[in-house]
């Protein structure tokens, strides 16, 4: 493997820090997320909000992810995968403490600003963490971001339990999550130290070839193996968003249970997701990622018919371990697939993450309006389309052929052989395998 021109050479254990540090920032993220998710009932309380004003409110923030999504791109190449996480890492938290003091000040027009700022915070967080994890992905040589997108499970986890504590002592929201998204911001400057140097990240952005600014950002919403990738991104997010959003319900509703069962459907769906992000990583690495995906869809087709035609509560919550596990690996394979090329992975995973992250917006109310007249359970069939769409084209997420840079070259520069389709299809740093990887 040729060595970059800028910067020293990334080592072994370097690479193995990073990947530490690329974790533990999607770990945090998930716990901001859920610190301000799991006190959305005192928020309601303390605002005194109907079920739709609480719609309008959360749905503030989802727009303000959008509107800087379609800019991460650039973001990142301006100031870096570390500065940018930091950076809106910070405003992220700004958001929700703004949000928190305007709850308990009963201003709605503070908490809307605060939900704006936590919107735009989190996209461009969001996109950048994604960024660094592929980049410290291609150096390992095989595949890790699904792990990295499990860490955010782990981190919703981990914010569920310290919300309860804090609901459960009484603590005030304005209290509670300041604190909270502070100590987590402060772990995240500590955090983003260990990540890859901004010239490793992306060796050749400094090339003349390479293009840069609003004209890549732009530019990459007309490439079709891109927008294709974002097709399969799309019907992962649609999958994954609508149970989260509705399979509690659906199954309350659906087997006329209690709310304690819907819970735990909804925790049924969550573990096998998180299961197969943390350990389908070997299949991905083992028959590569078309055939994986491939192998998702049919999993989450599979779950969804069993879950919207199944008689039996135990059937349908096998087919929510299904519909789970098919969910899992669509939407960080797509990062991961985005990213192949380090030249144009800034722009190429900012369109992805916009048309993905608009699947979470625009999915719930729709599948709502058409719960009133089917049914919950029957409603989530929808679903299967973009599944179907998205295996269709699943192709588009095979890796491309390494850059020259990335292996062996030739004095007068021709580019190394194509990748196989296996694994992340890259050349680990140095020799051997990595040391330290998550």
């Amino acid at each position: 493997m040729s060595t970059p021109e800028h910067g020293p050479t990334t080592t072994r254990p370097d690479i193995g820090r990073a990947s530490a540090a690329v974790l533990a920032v999607f770990v945090l993220n998930g716990f901001n997320f859920a610190t301000w998710a799991s006190r959305l009932p005192a928020i309601r309380d303390g605002l005194d909000f109907s079920p739709e004003q609480m719609g309008l409110l959360l749905l503030v923030g989802a727009v303000g992810s959008l509107v800087a999504l379609p800019l991460s791109g650039m973001v990142v190449q301006r100031l870096g995968a570390r500065r940018t996480v930091l950076g809106f890492a910070i405003l992220n938290g700004t958001g929700l403490t703004v949000a928190a003091l305007g709850v308990a000040a009963g201003q709605v027009a503070v908490v809307v600003v605060g939900m704006v700022l936590y919107g735009v915070g989190t996209g461009v967080w969001d996109a950048a963490m994604n960024l660094e994890g592929a980049a410290v992905e291609q150096r390992l040589g095989r595949t890790v971001m699904p792990r990295y997108h499990a860490g955010f499970s782990f981190g919703t986890v981990g914010a569920a339990g310290v919300s309860a504590v804090a609901a459960w002592l009484h603590v005030p929201v304005a209290v509670h999550v300041p604190v909270a998204v502070t100590a987590s911001v402060v772990v995240v400057a500590f955090a983003v130290r260990a990540f890859l140097p901004d010239d490793q990240d992306h060796p050749h952005a400094a090339e003349e070839s390479a293009p840069r600014g609003a004209r890549a950002a732009f530019g990459a919403w007309l490439e079709p193996r891109t927008l294709l990738i974002g097709l399969v991104v799309l019907a992962a997010a649609l999958t994954e968003g609508s149970a989260n959003d509705w399979v509690s319900l659906a199954v309350v509703d659906g087997f006329d249970t209690g709310h304690a069962l819907g819970a735990m459907a909804f925790g049924v769906f969550v573990a096998a997701m998180t299961g197969m992000r943390w350990f389908g990583t070997a299949l991905l690495d083992r028959y590569g990622r078309v055939a994986v995906l491939r192998l998702c869809a049919v999993l989450a087709i599979v779950g969804l018919l069993l879950f919207g035609l199944a008689g039996p509560l135990w059937l349908a919550l096998v087919g929510v371990v299904a519909w789970g596990a098919g969910a899992a690996l669509g939407f960080p394979v797509g990062m991961s697939a985005a990213s192949d090329d380090p030249l144009r992975a800034a722009a190429r995973v900012s369109v992805v993450s916009t048309i993905g992250y608009s699947a979470f917006l625009a999915g719930p109310p729709l599948l709502g309006l058409l719960a009133q007249h089917v049914g919950y359970r029957h409603a989530l069939l929808v679903i299967l389309v973009p599944i179907v769409l998205g295996l269709l084209v699943v192709n588009a997420a095979a890796p491309l052929p390494r850059p020259a840079a990335a292996g062996a070259t030739t004095p007068g520069g021709a580019a190394a052989a194509p990748d196989d389709e296996k694994g992340t299809g890259r050349t680990p740093a140095g020799t051997g395998g990595p040391d330290g990887a998550v």
